[in-house]
């Protein structure tokens, strides 16, 4: 079909001659799509600013050779008022729509939507620390994207856990036979809560100690940017604040 519609969350923009932008989008169905948006910076634009970044909103797509044009968009969520305002969810949010853009593609699954799309809407409404739904979101969109970080049997031999060496270039905790000299030895209680972190299990996330969360933001960071080789530049400007 030339013409589709689908929900999506904006992750980036840019411009595009005088009144144009390119607009790259998360969707439900189609994966990760590039497409302009005519006439967009224009003050008459009849997009307003439904395609923004962090916006969720419901699009009618025609299809073109190397970039789909935005026919129509509908605002199903406007999170990006609440989360510009505030610097912590601000940097969490940039690093997830940027990991998000890396990790997607035209076959990127509804899944991987869903956990953006809910990721933002707990930055917005502030359910939880900022660099808590980060990290918890980061996690995730690992597993999901087929890079799991092995958090009981060694990631290397297989050896039954627990073990107390992360090693990221490695697949994530490790036996004391695979650590290389001067792993990173992880505590129980940040091992108990990267664990946490990619179940959801919030009551124990929110009630972990400021030493567990900064530890296993460290480790997830690593981990993270050692598998997307080139990293996320986001993640240098994020804090730990709520």
């Amino acid at each position: 079909m030339p013409t589709y519609r689908d929900e999506v969350v904006v992750l980036r923009t840019h411009k595009l001659g005088e009144a144009d932008r390119i607009v790259t989008l998360l969707s439900r169905r189609h994966g990760k799509v590039r497409a302009v948006a005519k006439g967009i910076r224009r003050t008459s634009s009849r997009f307003g600013s439904r395609l923004e970044p962090f916006m969720v909103a419901d699009v009618l797509l025609y299809q073109g050779r190397s970039l789909d044009i935005v026919q129509q968009a509908e605002s199903l969520g406007s999170y990006g008022t609440q989360i510009v305002g505030d610097y912590d969810r601000y940097t969490a949010a940039n690093a997830m729509v940027e990991a998000a853009d890396r990790l997607s593609d035209a076959e990127a699954t509804p899944a991987q939507y869903l956990l953006l799309l809910g990721g933002l809407r707990a930055l917005a409404n502030g359910d939880h620390a900022s660099r808590s739904i980060l990290d918890s979101y980061l996690l995730r969109v690992m597993t999901l994207s087929g890079w799991a970080p092995a958090l009981a049997d060694c990631a290397r031999c297989g050896r039954p856990g627990p073990h107390a060496h992360f090693v990221a270039q490695l697949g994530g905790m490790v036996c004391t036979n695979c650590a290389p000299a001067g792993g990173v030895r992880v505590a129980e209680g940040t091992l108990e809560l990267l664990r946490s972190l990619v179940a959801g299990e919030w009551e124990i996330i929110d009630a972990a100690s400021p030493r567990d969360t900064g530890s296993a933001s460290g480790l997830i960071a690593a981990y993270t940017q050692w598998h997307l080789e080139r990293g996320i530049r986001s993640l240098d400007h994020v804090g730990g604040g709520s």
